[in-house]
């Protein structure tokens, strides 16, 4: 294992990752993110941590937690020793980090906002600090006219004028065009994928800017994992837990990751302003989200307008009343 790594991070790897090193099936034995919070919980009223199941007492712990998960499935997940130090050579080639939960580094955004639900493990390639800079989230679909690319890319310079990080998921289509706005005129941005970080970290059009310090890109899932839909549904409460407010160019009415992303921050976790387009042709997508409590994006024209915005989020969305009629 490698001194890289927390005693704890070590444990939570071993614990829930794959830990693939190449081509790799997943283990059946592996915590999904259900089983691993009932197993903290556990360890909390224990008063122990993870890192205790590496130590030579840590048989009296699987003890303590075999009704919560099963004692030798523990045992099996433990004992990937090989494995994760395969893993981690891998992961260093190609300057990739890792934290836990258990972590001072982990991003405090991340653990105040989402708590418990907040990943257990998170990889990443570039600057950790930036992940707790706030900045303005950009989503929307894959599949969009030249027009809304343009519009967006505007949204990542204005973006990068003002000083604000850019927050979005790295997907083709809105989420590229606001990133490689931001990046081509300077800015700072965060990625947040939902599958392969590794080829996204060799990727030769990221390599400036991560040397730079300008970019970051992070993601709950083992660097090597492929697209997953549920993967890539799950890490959107990161991307507005990263930011200050969001804003969604368009999205399809009653499906797909956009739509159900922000129809959850709405509904449930409530973390930041959710605003939509409110220039250009309105789809349903939009006028559905309006009606679901987001605001009017205000067209910030210049970059003390989209600051102020990002500052004193509560206080911003009236700006765009005169827009109700696009929606009405």
């Amino acid at each position: 294992m490698s001194d890289a790594l927390s005693a704890n991070t070590q444990a939570i790897l071993l614990l829930t990752a794959p830990l693939i090193a190449g081509r790799g099936k997943k283990s059946p034995d592996l915590l999904a993110p259900g089983d691993y919070k009932r197993l903290a919980l556990r360890l909390r009223e224990l008063g122990r941590q993870p890192a205790d199941f590496l130590t030579p007492a840590a048989d009296q712990l699987l003890d303590d937690c075999h009704g919560v998960i099963d004692k030798a499935r523990l045992q099996r997940l433990l004992a990937r020793g090989f494995l994760l130090s395969q893993a981690v050579e891998r992961w260093q080639a190609r300057a990739i980090w890792v934290v836990s939960r258990a972590d001072r580094a982990y991003p405090r955004r991340l653990k105040a906002r989402l708590k418990e639900d907040s990943p257990a493990l998170l990889y990443g390639c570039g600057d950790q600090e930036m992940l707790d800079g706030g900045g303005l989230a950009v989503v929307g679909s894959r599949n969009v006219n030249d027009a809304l690319i343009d519009y967006t890319q505007e949204i990542g310079r204005l973006a990068a004028a003002a000083g604000r990080t850019l927050v979005s998921g790295g997907a083709r289509g809105i989420d590229q065009a606001a990133m490689r706005g931001a990046l081509e005129a300077g800015g700072r941005v965060t990625g947040v994928l939902a599958d392969r970080l590794e080829r996204s970290a060799m990727n030769r059009e990221h390599r400036r800017p991560l040397l730079d310090g300008r970019l970051v890109l992070i993601s709950p899932y083992d660097p090597a994992a492929g697209f997953n839909v549920g993967h890539a549904m799950q890490r959107n409460k990161l991307i507005y837990a990263l930011a200050d407010a969001a804003l969604v160019v368009n999205a399809d009415a009653g499906r797909g990751g956009t739509w159900a992303g922000a129809v959850e921050q709405l509904d449930r976790l409530r973390l930041v302003p959710v605003y939509v387009r409110s220039n250009g042709e309105i789809g349903e997508g939009l006028r559905g989200l309006h009606g679901k409590g987001a605001k009017e994006w205000p067209n910030p024209g210049v970059p003390e307008q989209l600051s102020a915005l990002l500052d004193a989020p509560a206080l911003q969305g009236a700006r765009g009343s005169q827009q109700a009629r696009l929606f009405s």
